[in-house]
């Protein structure tokens, strides 16, 4: 049985300094136990994210809001347009 879990993140599209680093850090966390981020694919919050469950070696899928791959953020793993 597959045990890989994902984890949902959502939050602000602009974010900086503290809250960056926090969601970050959230990335960082859920890829170093193995699980697997989903986040939006574009800023702030679901960058920061993705950046930092890619930066720990994990996996990071972004949902795009529309059908231009070339707006992704480049932390992501995957992106979903």
């Amino acid at each position: 049985m597959d045990r890989t879990f994902y984890v949902v993140v959502v939050g602000s599209g602009e974010a900086t300094g503290e809250l960056y680093d926090l969601a970050r850090e959230v990335g960082r966390l859920v890829a170093s136990r193995g699980g697997i981020v989903v986040c939006g694919g574009l800023s702030g919050v679901m960058e920061a994210a993705a950046r930092g469950a890619t930066e720990a070696g994990g996996v990071a899928i972004g949902i795009l809001p529309d059908e231009d791959r070339r707006r992704a953020n480049s932390y992501l793993s995957y992106s979903v347009a």
